[in-house]
């Protein structure tokens, strides 16, 4: 049995991550020694019923008040398990993995439990599958991010690994507007641990799993991820 435990969170009014969830709620559940999940109020009855009545994950309904919170409920929820590691990852970019590199993700997750740490990034192949609003201020981010750890980081994929310690820590110190960078600030600020980093395949973008849920004209759609540049980049530099 995996030593590791899935987290992850979803905001989805539309229900389109839900026909995906059941194709592959098999292998998660194989995958994973259990799978811990919020879900936003907000998000639709039929995925709501699913993960709370249907599913074999432990899910919970919590109100809509960002990603961070989500990101934060959600690693005190899976705090119950007895696992020695856990992976964070966003649902839709999981789905989007699981549909397209399986075998990628199942040899990521055995390879979690050796790390403190691990920042899962994307090769420059899953890079490219992105809007360039998202290519264009997530460089930024991630070359700030770089220069502050002297190595090279793609630190705003959605993903993420840590062990139980790390875990504690998230919990009680978690406190920015958003965690992409808090979190791996809080391991190695907080536990002294050692950042390590990979990329993959799976965290491409495909507009029918990863689009945002809320329309946008493009001028907007650049500044929002101008805004969630500045945000995370802010948090490298504080912690």
């Amino acid at each position: 049995m995996s030593k590791v435990d899935l987290l992850s969170v979803t905001h989805d009014p539309q229900a389109k991550l839900l026909p995906y969830l059941k194709k592959h709620e098999n292998v998660l559940t194989s995958l994973y020694n259990e799978c811990w999940i919020t879900v936003s109020d907000e998000s639709s009855e039929a995925l709501i019923h699913y993960l709370i009545q249907d599913s074999p994950f432990n899910a919970v309904v919590i109100p809509k008040s960002g990603a961070a919170n989500a990101r934060r409920e959600v690693v005190s929820f899976g705090l119950e398990s007895a696992c020695s590691h856990y992976h964070y990852c966003d649902l839709d970019r999981l789905l989007t993995w699981m549909n397209h590199y399986p075998e990628e993700l199942e040899l990521l997750v055995k390879k979690i439990p050796g790390q403190d740490y691990t920042v899962i990034g994307r090769t420059e192949r899953a890079m490219a599958t992105h809007p360039e609003s998202w290519i264009e201020t997530e460089k930024i981010t991630n070359k700030i991010c770089s220069l502050a750890l002297e190595q090279e980081i793609d630190i705003t994929a959605g993903s993420c690994a840590f062990s139980k310690n790390i875990a504690r820590l998230l919990a009680e110190h978690s406190e920015a507007k958003m965690t992409d960078a808090e979190w791996m600030m809080i391991a190695k600020n907080k536990a002294g641990a050692h950042i390590s980093a990979t990329q993959v395949n799976g965290l491409e973008y495909h507009e029918s799993i990863n689009a945002p849920n809320k329309s946008e004209e493009e001028a907007e759609i650049w500044f929002t991820r101008l805004k969630l540049s500045t945000i995370i980049s802010e948090t490298i530099l504080k912690k």
